[in-house]
């Protein structure tokens, strides 16, 4: 009985082949690109540091990840900026954004919690539980809460997606990117985000319904007016 074996590729052997190979590696490798040369011209001057980011009203941060129920390290970053801008006055209320798709797993409680304990009023919080992806988060920030501009946290691996997402689905937007050390997490993160790229391109032309959209919530509404009675 003969053992099958796979076959190998064979690679051409004329020249005209291998310039079709090459062509077409070449074409594959542009339009792989693509994606993410459109986050870069879309997010060029939205993007600011803690220090001279506009002053907004909303700030979004986005989930990263409990460790044994507290924020992850990254989070955690996201969460220190949120906190700094907020000491600063250059916002006034916080959309917590993540996953809370199983009882045991809760971003936006842990989120609040954290901004709680670093100075930030809890009835300046704002919770979307159903925050399961960027696009998710942005639509819902919109759709839901209502929210029209806003300045989104995040690391800087994930915030031009963060911003060119919020745009599309109508919230005026700037980007801080929480400080980091660049790791092998975080060079991880941002090899990630050239594949994640692809998918924000079909996000912004498909314009799927989030997993979850709900009916609308007027905490942020009732969070701004808190403000304003100060």
């Amino acid at each position: 009985m003969r053992r099958w074996r796979p076959r190998r590729p064979r690679l051409p052997r004329t020249r005209k082949g291998q310039r079709r190979l090459i062509r077409a590696v070449a074409a594959g490798c542009v339009l792989g690109l693509l994606p993410a040369t459109w986050l870069h011209l879309v997010t060029g001057d939205r993007l600011r540091g803690t220090a001279d980011v506009p002053r907004t009203e909303v700030a979004v941060v986005f989930g990263a990840g409990l460790w044994e129920g507290e924020p992850s390290p990254y989070l955690a970053h996201r969460l220190d900026a949120a906190a700094e801008l907020y000491r600063a006055g250059r916002i006034e209320v916080v959309l917590v954004t993540g996953d809370n798709s199983r009882e045991e797993y809760d971003e936006p409680d842990a989120m609040r919690a954290y901004l709680v304990r670093h100075g930030v009023p809890d009835g300046r919080i704002v919770s979307d539980y159903a925050g399961f992806d960027t696009w998710d988060s942005c639509v819902r920030a919109k759709k839901v809460f209502g929210v029209d501009r806003a300045v989104l946290i995040s690391q800087g691996f994930h915030i031009r997606r963060a911003v060119a997402l919020c745009q599309e689905a109508g919230v005026a937007s700037y980007g801080v990117g929480a400080d980091d050390v660049h790791d092998m997490t975080w060079y991880y993160g941002g090899a990630r985000e050239i594949f994640a790229a692809g998918k924000a391109a079909l996000d912004a032309v498909f314009e799927p319904d989030p997993t979850f959209l709900g009916p609308k919530e007027p905490g942020v509404a009732r969070a701004l007016d808190r403000a304003g009675e100060r």
